[in-house]
């Protein structure tokens, strides 16, 4: 009986065609408006050509040069302290955690774990950051998330330092947008007060995927920016729409997606699959969870992964910390599950968006999610920068708790790969 059913589930190739006639449709408005804003940039090839020049590191370290030299200072700092082997490599950290036993065990490193640290919102972090790691023998993360106004960043260069400071130290990392539902594209919606509305999704309503589209192209063609985060179902479908007409962007999507169950997955991957290009990659790299699910669902979703061709190709990225206010009940803390998981799920990160809760809960300023959306000014006035940097630390900890946990078991990570060599 339940093969029968099963083959009812048949997409029928008529209904592929019907979807294939309607996009190539000239009178298709969404998909001729679509391709109106992508246009304004050139051709694909014309777009990818700007976006890897503005990405070469010497170009970057000019344009930080007139916008703010003590940031230079700072990379050239940073690239010497990776060129002289400051910071600890793999091997010998491994010998940290578990002494001279490391060299007896082999690791699991087709399952290692991406080593994530979210948000990294003001340069400067990242080089107190450093700093921690090679006094202490720490690991610094390998993929970075930032949720900072990106107009903000470009005014102090923050966007221009962090762009090369990614690639002096070898990781991945994402940038948000300024086009999201909190920057009032909903009239309707403002503060606490009518959080609700929000529920029904994060938001780019009416115009504002095109807005978001075109917000992307500028970054990307101006400053070589690939990743960024995604929200919204039709800024997610813009971006498989970008990537197969031959842009290379990339997007990750973000826990306000809402992802927590194998369907709404199955549903995501379907979308990446039928927009994939010939050699099957997709634009979607990242997928972030809901912080709900647990590890079956992560499981099953993994099975769909692995089928439709993109083990390789998306990770997961889960949520082991949260910031210990204003988004998940307290205490929140996956790294037991986590562990469970990665003997045998690859191409995992573990997320780290706040504290070991049992640290923030003691502190002044514990981390709090509302802070991203505040404005630099407004926290140097309130004298509260060196709180931030605090929790931004506590989150690296947080990182090296979990590398310390995976390595215990055997298990492998994903650190900065130009700053811990592995031997």
């Amino acid at each position: 009986m339940s093969d029968d059913l099963r083959e009812l589930l048949k997409i029928p190739a008529a209904a592929v065609d019907e979807i294939n006639a309607f996009l190539l449709d000239p009178q298709n408005e969404a998909v001729g408006a679509f391709l109106d804003v992508v246009e304004k940039y050139g051709t694909p090839e014309e777009i990818n050509r700007k976006a890897k020049e503005a990405r070469q590191l010497p170009s970057l370290m000019a344009r930080l040069r007139e916008v703010a030299p003590a940031h230079v200072a700072d990379l050239e700092w940073l690239a010497e302290q990776r060129d002289r082997g400051a910071f600890i490599s793999i091997a010998d950290y491994r010998r940290s955690v578990l002494g001279q036993k490391a060299d007896e065990i082999d690791f699991a490193d087709e399952f290692a774990v991406t080593l994530e640290i979210s948000a990294l919102q003001y340069f400067p972090f990242l080089i107190e950051e450093a700093k921690q790691a090679i006094v202490n023998r720490e690991l610094m993360p390998g993929r970075f998330i930032r949720v900072r106004k990106m107009k903000e960043q470009v005014a102090d260069g923050d966007i221009l330092a962090v762009a090369a400071a990614m690639q002096i130290v070898g990781a991945s990392y994402v940038e948000t947008l300024d086009t999201k539902g909190t920057d009032g594209s909903n009239v309707h919606l403002g503060g606490p007060a009518t959080i609700t509305g929000y529920f029904g999704g994060v938001g780019q309503p009416n115009d504002y995927a095109l807005k978001w589209l075109d917000e992307f192209l500028h970054y990307y063609t101006t400053y070589g920016i690939r990743q960024v985060l995604n929200v919204n179902p039709g800024t997610v479908f813009v971006s498989y729409f970008l990537y197969k007409l031959g842009v290379d962007n990339e997007f990750k999507i973000s826990v306000y997606m809402g992802n927590d169950n194998p369907y709404a997955a199955l549903w995501t991957l379907i979308g990446a699959k039928l927009f994939s290009r010939p050699d099957g990659t997709s634009p979607l790299i990242g997928f972030n969870w809901s912080n709900s699910v647990n590890n079956e669902t992560i499981e099953i979703t993994a099975q769909i992964r692995e089928a439709l061709g993109f083990e390789d190709v998306v990770r997961f990225e889960h949520h082991i910390t949260e910031t210990y206010k204003s988004i998940v009940r307290q205490p929140y803390d996956k790294l037991g599950e986590l562990v469970e998981l990665a003997d045998h799920v690859a191409n995992i990160s573990a997320k780290h968006e706040g504290a070991d809760p049992e640290i923030d809960k003691d502190r002044e300023h514990p981390s709090d999610i509302l802070d991203y959306f505040r404005d630099r000014s407004e926290i140097e006035a309130a004298g509260e920068m060196p709180y931030m940097l605090r929790n931004y630390l506590d989150k690296h900890n947080a990182v090296n708790r979990t590398a310390r946990a995976l390595t215990e078991k055997g298990l492998s990570f994903i650190a900065a790969r130009h700053l811990h060599a592995v031997e």
